[in-house]
């Protein structure tokens, strides 16, 4: 993984320590708010519905252990609001009648504290850190090169990645190092810290797409072109919130060694462009839709006047891609251990679903990656505890070279596990609670955080993905129903990608209270989900308590209509919605007559 030099530490100490003078001048009243506000942003701190809420950026979804042992400490010590705050979140929730206390804290609604989130941009949040400690929090991350530095704010935000890069046998070229680059050159970048809006990119290296490329502001796909060469397809203008939209081919190859200065041609072009005076029309987005060709040519010729008049500053020498690429060092993996006991003959049936479904196949044939599962009964998608942090961190020691991935769909990956001692890391992951082999299936779901802590949701997502969760615990009939992907998003922002799932739930509010939408067909551009498209909506929005079985009417649905080997996606693409919406109105249509 990358090997941080005593610039990017110093860089990050530096910033931290920035950060403390700026909080300490806030509190003293020497920072007006409106001042303070852009400065937090951009270190990633927001203000939430109860609590401050702290976005830490894991670049292209890398860690160590020893990161993760710091993010396991700061959710355990750090991760615990006052009691009044946390009193006041229990009571705003009692009002919907979904909370039982135990012990102080909360159950029945995500409400616990301690816990780290993992979001579907390979960032970590955590919901219930004091304004007070923060710069504490910045210093402990700055140890291990840890920063929140652009995750927010309306900035080039942390670069996402296949959570498989480096090790994926589909890969043309490691997009990590190009990640990196990208990185370095966008980090405080003098001219593009206030864009009109927020700025997200995507890069990947492999055939297929596991980073949902088309659905960022610039997606990167490496290629090779017929010489051989290698470059990139640049994508431009996808994004998700109110205006659902998937990117546009704008390069179909662009040599690797003009990378930066394409994106500054697209990024200076778009900060020029780009809508100010309306918050829902200035992501670049609505820009491409507006203007379409008329901003691709402009591009063009900014890209050849940064090249002509310019001398082409931030052309990438075959020298800076080796020093970077030098940075990435590939652990040296003992197999002189003995390999792992084998499974007994009780064993084996369970041991080879988690093999189908959680393990993945390595460039290297004596290597496998391994998904662990945060999806289960009792635990939100992407939640993560302080003590499994810990007990992650030690298995990723003992298994992984000691490092990890964040993946996109909200899991953790273990990149580097010998594949005779899978076994081993079977059985560690199943005492765990994190060998549910259901990576893929109905309930590998993803969900943002919701009612139950974001200010802009319209309503919870949470309870939703555990009553889901609850109703599909049988392994033998998710294999049945086969690859779905289930996302939910408590509001339009889309935080949870409802719009690209196979089944997409999006909260609603309806006279103050939570109703939901439901979209199927949609797609993020990986090989189950084939061209990346936005679900559509299937009718009117849902009361809370009917979602779940509409869920299942339409699973019932796919069940009844499907071919052998059809995939929910292609049933509902062969098929059309219509056998769909009339299956949802009908758990419509029986609520009504039982409240009659």
């Amino acid at each position: 993984m990358y090997q941080y030099t005593e610039f990017d530490r110093q860089f990050v100490r530096q910033r931290a320590e920035q950060f403390r003078d700026q909080l300490d001048r806030f509190h003293a009243g020497t920072l007006g708010g409106d001042e303070f506000k852009p400065l937090r942003l951009q270190n990633g701190w927001y203000i939430q519905r109860h609590a401050p809420m702290l976005r830490v950026a894991v670049p292209y979804g890398e860690l160590s252990t020893k990161q993760l042992r710091v993010l396991g400490r700061i959710a355990r010590e750090y991760d615990q609001p006052s009691h009044e705050v946390f009193q006041g979140a229990v009571a705003a929730q009692n009002k919907l009648g979904d909370i039982q206390l135990r012990d102080g804290k909360a159950i029945g609604s995500r409400l616990l504290t301690g816990y780290a989130h993992f979001t579907t941009r390979q960032n970590v949040q955590f919901n219930w850190i004091p304004l007070t400690q923060a710069a504490d929090v910045m210093d402990l991350l700055a140890t291990v090169g840890l920063h929140g530095i652009q995750t927010s704010g309306n900035c080039i935000r942390n670069t996402t990645s296949d959570a498989l890069a480096g090790v994926a046998v589909d890969e043309i070229a490691d997009p990590r190092p190009f990640g990196e680059i990208l990185r370095q050159w966008s980090t405080l970048h003098p001219e593009f810290g206030f864009l009109p809006r927020k700025f997200k990119c995507a890069i990947v290296g492999a055939t297929e797409d596991r980073a949902a490329t088309a659905w960022h502001d610039i997606g990167l796909k490496l290629k090779r072109n017929e010489a051989g060469e290698l470059g990139f397809e640049v994508l431009v203008g996808g994004g998700m919130g109110r205006t659902p939209v998937i990117a546009t081919t704008i390069r179909d190859f662009l040599p690797w060694n003009q990378l930066l200065n394409y994106l500054e041609a697209v990024i200076r072009v778009y900060n020029l462009w780009g809508r100010r005076d309306n918050l829902y029309k200035a992501r670049i987005k609505i820009l491409v839709k507006a203007e379409g060709q008329r901003y691709f040519d402009e591009v063009e010729t900014e890209f050849r006047r940064i090249l002509e008049q310019d001398g082409g500053p931030h052309t990438i020498t075959e020298a800076e891609l080796a020093r970077v690429q030098a940075c990435f060092v590939e652990p040296t993996i003992d197999f002189s251990a003995p390999a792992a006991e084998p499974v007994s003959a009780e064993e084996a049936a369970e041991f080879q679903r988690w093999l189908a479904r959680n393990v993945q196949p390595h460039r290297n044939p004596a290597l496998r990656a391994v998904t662990l599962s945060f999806k289960r009964v009792g635990q939100s998608p992407g939640d993560a505890t302080a003590d499994q942090l810990d007990a992650v961190a030690e298995l990723a020691d003992a298994f992984s070279a000691g490092e990890l991935r964040v993946t996109h769909d909200q899991n953790l990956v273990l990149p580097w596990v010998r594949a005779d001692l899978l076994p081993a890391v079977w059985r560690e992951a199943k005492r765990l609670g994190l060998a549910k082999a259901n990576v893929r299936l109905l309930t590998d779901m993803i969900a943002c955080p919701g009612g139950d802590f974001c200010d802009l949701a319209n309503a919870r997502s949470l309870p939703l993905a555990d009553a889901i969760t609850e109703r599909y615990q049988d392994l033998d009939e998710l294999e049945d129903l086969g690859e779905i992907d289930l996302h939910i998003s408590g509001c339009i922002n889309s935080c949870g990608h409802h719009h690209s799932g196979h089944i997409g739930i999006l909260g609603v509010d309806k006279d103050g209270k939570e109703w939901y939408q439901v979209t199927l067909g949609g797609s993020d551009g990986s090989d189950l989900s084939g061209k990346p498209t936005p679900g559509k909506v299937i009718g009117p929005s849902f009361a809370h308590g009917e979602v779940p079985d509409v869920i299942e009417a339409l699973l019932e649905t796919h069940v009844a209509q499907r071919q052998p080997g059809e995939t929910f996606l292609a049933t509902y693409q062969r098929v059309g919605a219509e056998p769909y919406k009339a299956a949802a109105n009908a758990v419509r249509v029986a609520t009504a007559r039982t409240e009659a």
